[in-house]
């Protein structure tokens, strides 16, 4: 069984980061600003259509709205939003990756798009405040004085996008194999678990072979 892995993350958590070495120290392709690439070569959208299709979901309603509003014509005849066209874009991307059975996928649904895969498995990774904080402003350049309301706004939006694409809750166990708290813990630590993780289910799933 090759190694599959999801991550979704509470945005200062350092999740993606790290993915990035959940990636390396399977030895498998890393996939997060890789996957909009991937998007834009199929899609026909521009990157910036792309790159900020989960932002705008920060407002729940304003983004169900918007998702009612339809353009053209699906294949089966019905019409699409151009919110689900943009989720679609990267839903059949991330359908590719896992169709090769391994790699590393940071966000985007990819639990839901996955959740039939055999062998894949979803984590999400959260943590305290005031680490989140630390990283954001420290990690990521975030200006402390906003730091707090870019969590909040970021957190939304990815709830919000999540829930309205999946009909699933965001964060929600039942939707995940393991979930971490990055609080306390190194982001090698963190990753040493989460490779502990696959390779234990992957070698219960050729026991049950």
């Amino acid at each position: 069984m090759r190694p599959l892995v999801t991550i979704s993350r509470e945005y200062g958590s350092g999740g993606r980061i790290i993915g990035k070495l959940v990636a390396e120290k399977l030895g498998v392709p890393f996939y997060d600003k890789e996957i909009i690439d991937l998007a834009v070569e199929e899609s026909g959208f521009s990157r910036e259509m792309i790159e900020s299709a989960e932002l705008k979901a920060k407002s729940s309603f304003a983004y169900s709205l918007a998702s009612t509003v339809s353009f053209g014509e699906s294949v089966s005849g019905g019409s699409l939003s151009v919110n689900e066209k943009l989720f679609l874009a990267q839903f059949d991307v991330i359908k590719k990756i896992g169709d090769s059975g391994e790699g590393v996928i940071v966000g985007r649904c990819a639990d839901y798009v996955l959740r039939d895969t055999p062998g894949v498995t979803n984590v999400f990774i959260y943590s305290e405040m005031e680490e989140r904080i630390k990283r954001c402003v420290e990690v990521y350049g975030d200006d402390p004085a906003k730091v707090k309301q870019t969590i909040a706004t970021y957190d939304k939006a990815r709830q919000n996008y999540y829930n309205y694409h999946t009909c699933q809750k965001w964060g929600d166990y039942r939707n995940y194999n393991l979930i971490i708290n990055s609080y306390c813990i190194s982001e090698e630590e963190a990753a040493d678990l989460i490779v502990s993780y696959v390779q234990n289910r992957s070698i219960a799933g050729k026991e049950e072979e």
